[in-house]
This record gives C-alpha cells, structure tokens and sequence, in this order.
C-alpha cells in the first residue's frame, strides 16, 4: 500500500483539514497527515468491527505497549503503573497542571509554541509567563537563564513541548538536564507534552524528560500518544505518565477525564506500538526526503526555512517578503494555499507561518508552487 493518500482521496476526506476550506484551497496547516494506515492498524480496527467492539475504552494493553515501544525506541523502561489513560495529549497536560499547581499559579511556556497551550492554561485559571526560545544558526533553543528567572518569580510548572512545535527542536538531554536542575532548585513541577517523540528525524536523538535520572523527572509528567506519528488523532486516545514518586497523585484525577477516551483510540494505539515499527520508520524515511526537498525548493524564494529535528511541521519565516505580520493569510488569498497562522503560537510567530510537510511529493511540489506564485 502507498504511504500517502493520493489527492482524489484526500478531498473525500471528513478530517478538519481537508473540511476547514474551499476546495480550491490546498491546505497545508493542521497537523494532520496524508498518510494512508498503517497495515497493523487498519487490522486492529477491522477486527474490533468484525467483533461489534464499538464499547467504552478500557486501558489494558496500551501502557505495556508504549513502556515496549520507549524501552526499543529510548532506552528508557517506564512502568506501566504510572501510567493513566486519557483522551488526547490536551486532557493530559491539562489534569496534569491541575495535579500540582492550583488556579491563579504561574506556569512557564516557551514560545512560539503549539496556541492549544495558551488556550490549557486559560481554561485552569493558571497564570502564563512567557520564556521564549532563542533562534540560532542551531535552532531555537530554550533559553536557560531567562528560565531560571520566570522560576525564580514564583512559577509553579513548565510546561515543556518536546520535541518542539512549530520548530521540529528536539531538545538535547543537556538542556533537559539543566530544566531538571533549575526545576529541582526551585521548586517547580515539569510537564512534558512528548506527542511528536516518535517522529524524530536525521541524527536527533530524542531523550524523554522522564528518563533523566533526576528528582525533578521523578516528581514530573509526560503526555505521549500514537496520534501524530500513526495519524490516529480522531481516535482519541493517550496516556498521562507520572515520574516514580507521583503515582499516589493519579488518584485525584477526575473521572471526566479519563471517560471520553474512545475504544478505537486505544485498539489502534496498542496496533501501532507493537506492531507499527516498521511503517513509522518508512514514514520518517518518507518525512527526510520532504524535509530536504522543502529546504532546497524554498532557498531560491527567500523564505526562511530551517529543517526540522522532529516532527513533519516546517516554521517558515516570510518576515524579509513584505507580507507583514500574517503571511498566511496573504498566501491563503494570493496563492489558495492554506498555512497555520503563526501569531497564533505567540506574539513571536509574527512575519512566519507553519507548513506541514507530512504528504505525497507532488502535493508537496503544488503547495510550493502556490507559495511561490503568491509571492
């Protein structure tokens, strides 16, 4: 089977992406792939409908699978006991913060970050403080001192986003360490939004904030799920890990949290982390080639581009094109090519926008087309 849907196929489609605009618009913004399933996958489901399995989720099987599935990918042997079902990685950062910090408590972002963060921390009453990454010839990276003042003030969380997104940064177990460090010395609880780990791309090593050998990785979460890397995000299911000394904690989490997770979610889940091993290495095969084809198309157009460590999500800087602060919403008008917004991942999204790269190479070439046409 194909690894990409093709463009008939794709404009069937019911998802958000292929739904949210005209059909003359190309739409390359929501993270959502072209991919077809994985064969284990479209098994899995096929067999719970053979079996009228349409019923309320059940956990068993799924947190075995992903400690299997981190212990192959990471070295790291997390135990299924700390691990609690939920719906999506939203609800799991959401409870989490919730778990350690109380309404009004400061929590630490890292801009330009994924805009549902903004909207989690609204909807716990938490009080943002903003540390913005640093771009460099290396990326964008976390800024440790600017870090260790927002800690210093007061916060009581961090919520972390690795690997990054919008800018596919994976970070280095060397900063990890040092986020460990300052959470430790004062006194702040990590939560770790880990959705994209499986798509790390080229020689990233992707190092789970939970394996450091750290207190502040024992008293901290992660949120992880198949949905990005198996394409499964209307599924709905994910898991919320808890470091070794906050089990106890999980007992506080509220039913509602935990009742909208659907059954398939957790039937494809378990397919893709046991058994979907080698399509999620045909996929980051697939993803290299668009992420180093991206970078050679959008040279000659003066767009900013560095390729990403992670992810299928491209963080494009049009600031030097005079399209303004919102360029995909001159693109979308010019060129009929639908970006993601980038003021929405913060104030320093303003003159960039997010592509996703994550579909067939002459979809990819139209996009680029597009774009340049626009321009």
């Amino acid at each position: 089977m194909d690894l990409w849907a093709n463009l008939d196929d794709l404009r069937r489609r019911q998802s958000e992406k292929w739904r949210h605009y005209p059909a003359d618009v190309l739409p390359v913004f929501v993270a959502e792939m072209d991919s077809t399933l994985a064969e284990p996958v479209r098994a899995a489901l096929a067999s719970a409908l053979d079996n009228s399995d349409t019923g309320y989720a059940h956990p068993e099987g799924l947190p075995e699978a992903f400690a299997g599935f981190a212990g192959r990918r990471w070295g790291w042997d997390p135990q299924p006991a700390t691990m609690t079902l939920m719906p999506d990685v939203a609800r799991a950062a959401r409870t989490a913060i919730e778990l350690v910090s109380e309404p009004g408590d400061a929590v630490v972002i890292n801009p330009p970050v994924y805009p549902p963060f903004y909207e989690w921390l609204e909807m716990t009453g938490r009080r943002l403080v903003s540390n913005p990454l640093r771009p460099g010839p290396d990326g964008w990276r976390l800024d440790l001192e600017g870090l260790e003042a927002a800690f210093a003030g007061g916060a009581r969380v961090h919520l972390l986003c690795n690997p990054q997104n919008p800018t596919g940064t994976v970070h280095t177990r060397a900063e990890l360490d040092a986020v460990a460090e300052l959470a430790e010395r004062y006194d702040v609880r990590v939560v770790s939004d880990e959705i994209h780990a499986p798509l790390t791309l080229g020689d990233a090593r992707f190092t789970p904030f939970l394996s450091l050998d750290r207190p502040a990785a024992r008293t901290g979460f992660a949120a992880v799920s198949a949905s990005k890397a198996w394409n499964l995000a209307g599924l709905k299911a994910a898991l919320l890990v808890g470091g070794d000394e906050v089990v106890g904690e999980f007992r506080r989490i509220p039913e509602d949290a935990t009742s909208s997770t659907g059954l398939f979610g957790v039937v494809a889940s378990i397919a893709a982390l046991n058994e979907g091993e080698a399509w999620l290495d045909e996929l980051r095969a697939a993803l290299e080639v668009n992420r180093r084809w991206l970078e050679e198309a959008l040279a000659p157009l003066g767009i900013g581009y560095r390729p990403p460590d992670a992810t299928f999500l491209a963080w494009l800087d049009f600031r030097g094109l005079g399209l303004g602060d919102e360029p995909a919403a001159a693109l979308l008008d010019r060129g009929r090519v639908a970006l993601y917004r980038g003021l929405d991942f913060g104030p320093e999204g303003a003159g960039f926008a997010r592509f996703n790269f994550a579909t067939r190479p002459e979809v990819l070439a139209e996009a680029v087309a597009r774009i340049a046409a626009a321009l």
